[in-house]
Parts: structure tokens; C-alpha cells; sequence
């Protein structure tokens, strides 16, 4: 899958883990997408992509092309600033 344009979190509703993560990157001004993979069609599948086969949310999707799972706001932060 092609990088895309803006840090894009995969992500549902039910995770407590995507809740923080989002709400972090709230706070520190740092504009994302949401892609929900129960709800957007194929979504999943980059997620498994990147994921040795796992459905694991919250996955980070980042502009340079890299993906990190589960990631720390500092991890995110790095990501963005490499």
C-alpha cells in the first residue's frame, strides 16, 4: 500500500488502546485520519499487512511509508520528526 498524504491511525471504537492514542495525538495538535477496519471495506487487510497476520489496532500508518503498532505518542512524535 502507498503512503499516505497524512499520519492515518487504524483504529475501532471498542479499543482502549486507539482511544488513548487518539486522544494524545488531540491534545498535541497532531492532525490524523481515522480508518475504523469494522467499518471501511479492506481496511483490515493493511492492518494484517503490517502485522504478520494480526488484526492489531491502534496501527500508525505514517506519510515516509512506515507502520508501528501500538506506538507510544513519543514513538509517534519520532516517526513524524524522521
Amino acid at each position: 500500500m502507498a503512503a499516505p498524504a497524512t499520519l492515518t491511525v487504524y483504529s475501532t471504537v471498542w479499543c482502549g488502546y486507539c482511544r488513548i492514542l487518539k486522544n494524545q495525538l488531540d491534545r498535541e495538535g497532531i492532525s490524523y485520519v481515522e480508518v475504523d477496519v469494522d467499518e471501511i471495506p479492506n481496511a483490515a487487510d493493511f492492518v494484517m499487512s503490517v502485522n504478520g497476520g494480526n488484526r492489531t489496532v491502534p496501527t500508525v500508518h505514517f506519510p515516509n511509508g512506515a507502520a508501528l503498532t501500538n506506538p507510544s505518542l513519543a514513538q509517534v512524535k519520532e516517526q513524524l520528526a524522521a
